[in-house]
């Protein structure tokens, strides 16, 4: 009926629907559903851009808004067959467990407000600039109130008790109220407000908006009055709920997010078996395997009941994969200017030397971090927790872990490493950072045939905390040091392969230089208590280096043998040319 009030089902939902690309993920309405009228009505639910937060409160909006016609939307999805359970009372008086059906009880059953404050704050700065100003409207919060009274008061029977009552046009609270006090109403609402913390991230400088706004809210989930007015309130948005001292604003709502998923971690994207079923899809022409090196990695620990222990569940950017299998290319689609701006602050910022700890996850390292005195905004950031638990939330960083409030983060993909390598390679300080140096260091004593330099920059890499965490003993760090060695001075050049179908069996690492480039193929064998010219004549026994010599292919090949002994705590290293 209106832009906000009751609204129909034509929205980014409905688009999606006829998509040649749709995962019904459906059953997260039932997850929702089962929480109306209950004490854990009021719920936020924070991923990173991109990871399907509109489509999923259009979703919802285009379920329950008496204003929509959206039997047709959702035959034959998920929830159609779902049902939900409620206690009630046979006619002998005794208890008794109902089902009913989501769809015979919710589906377009409700009076529904949805919000997109995106939506708003376009409107508001239309308004400023063509709409005579209204009484009471200052700011992007007043215009929110005054829009959706406006909307309200375009039905009749809500007019008529709102100007029996005099609203004013900024008096949202006290408007829901009076509506649902009414004798002849009752009414009570489904709230969805998309991009919940626009203001916090948009206005971040603006404290008296923000507190304007947060007490607004307060207002309506607070107070026992507000509550009434609700029948199930859903937020989304990039942040979590902010926090003041150690407590968060809204602590009434059940929050979501990439830190702290809950159980929820199957809706925070597209899940393996999601993308197992894309791949099927006549329109992919990609393996599940290049999908997710290039999409996945953000892993999200929920608890299973079944096992009475966590469980690790793999999450892709569902919204890189659809564009990476609709324009069959495989390459980023990360890039947002404003989200990129504000990590280049956070880096910039260098608080507790995070400069190298963000190279060092991009060479692919894992670092510790804490999330308990986040902020959840972008302006109280005073040391590398905060910063790396804001990294989190908008989805530059992954983070894994399950107990108390530490995590490790990592990048977690391909898609993310070149963007931020990217990001980071424009900044002045880049080519004076330690490990850039060290890495050039590496490749040119690699490219002159300096084995012992070689193996002495390894043995630094090898020794250092971060390796430690895969187990310094083991063959997999060698691969580690190498592909993290080089990734700032080749990253760019080469393509890296873990075992690589060659000659007779299966090269360790190879880097192989893009087209156009007169660079050395590089093809590394690893070793660990042998030597180092085990590992080169294995390369040699096994003609690692046959599927470069097809073709009349003359570019330069290395042949490099890496051992390491556990005894002596060294390493060694020969390089051939071919």
């Amino acid at each position: 009926m209106g832009t906000f009030l009751i609204p129909d089902e034509n929205n980014s939902f409905k688009e999606l629907l006829s998509d040649d690309i749709f995962i019904d993920k459906t059953d997260f309405i039932a997850e929702i559903a089962g929480r109306i009228d209950r004490p854990n009505k009021l719920v936020a639910f924070t991923k990173p851009r991109r990871f399907g937060k509109t489509v999923t409160a259009d979703m919802l909006s285009s379920f329950f808004s008496r204003g929509a016609n959206a039997g047709s939307l959702f035959e034959n999805r998920t929830i159609a067959g779902l049902f939900g359970e409620e206690k009630a009372k046979n006619e002998n008086g005794q208890e008794i467990t109902v089902k009913y059906r989501y769809t015979d009880r919710h589906l377009n059953k409700h009076h529904v407000i949805c919000i997109d404050m995106n939506a708003v704050n376009g409107l508001f700065y239309r308004y400023l600039q063509n709409a005579p100003q209204k009484n009471g409207v200052t700011d992007l919060v007043d215009f929110l109130e005054y829009s959706v009274i406006s909307e309200f008061k375009s039905i009749p029977e809500f007019r008529k008790i709102l100007e029996s009552n005099e609203i004013e046009n900024t008096g949202l609270f006290k408007a829901l109220i009076e509506l649902n006090n009414a004798p002849e109403l009752r009414a009570r609402f489904i709230f969805i407000m998309d991009e919940w913390d626009l203001i916090y991230r948009e206005y971040r400088d603006n404290e008296t908006l923000q507190i304007k706004f947060i007490d607004m809210l307060k207002g309506l989930f607070k107070t026992g009055d507000g509550l009434a007015c609700f029948s199930l309130a859903y937020l989304t948005g990039i942040l979590p709920i902010k926090k003041y001292n150690s407590q968060s604003a809204l602590n009434t709502f059940y929050e979501f997010n990439m830190l702290t998923p809950g159980n929820f971690a199957p809706w925070f994207g597209f899940t393996e078996e999601d993308v197992a079923g894309i791949c099927r899809l006549p329109v992919c022409a990609f393996t599940q395997n290049v999908l997710r090196e290039w999409y996945e990695g953000y892993k999200i620990q929920i608890f299973d009941r079944k096992t009475g222990g966590y469980k690790e569940v793999d999450v892709y950017n569902p919204n890189s994969v659809c564009r990476a299998v609709s324009r069959s290319e495989c390459t980023g689609y990360w890039g947002d200017s404003s989200s990129d701006e504000e990590f280049i602050r956070l880096v910039n910022m260098n608080l507790d030397g995070i400069k190298d700890d963000i190279l060092r996850m991009i060479a692919g390292d894992s670092v510790k971090f804490n999330f308990k005195s986040f902020k959840n905004d972008m302006v109280s950031i005073k040391n590398k927790n905060q910063v790396f638990s804001l990294m989190v939330c908008l989805g530059y960083l992954g983070c894994s872990g399950k107990d108390g409030t530490e995590r490790l983060a990592y990048v977690p993909n391909k898609e993310i490493r070149e963007s931020l390598s990217e990001l980071v390679r424009d900044q002045p300080w880049f080519n004076s950072m330690p490990v850039i140096q060290r890495s050039e260091k590496l490749f040119q004593a690699i490219r002159s045939l300096d084995a012992a330099k070689t193996a002495e920059i390894i043995g630094d890499i090898h020794n250092s905390p971060y390796v430690s965490v895969i187990g310094y003993n083991k063959e997999e760090a060698l691969v580690f040091c190498l592909i993290s060695g080089l990734m700032w001075c080749a990253g760019s050049s080469y393509d890296s392969y873990r075992e690589l179908p060659a000659g007779k069996g299966f090269a360790d690492l190879v880097f192989v230089p893009k087209s156009g480039s007169d660079l050395p193929i590089l093809i590394t064998e690893f070793k660990r208590d042998y030597s180092a010219e085990d590992a080169l004549n294995q390369i040699k026994k096994q003609d690692y280096a046959a599927r470069y010599r097809k073709n009349g292919d003359d570019r330069e090949v290395l042949l490099i043998g890496l051992n390491y002994s556990s005894e002596t705590k060294e390493h060694q290293c020969v390089i051939e040319k071919m």
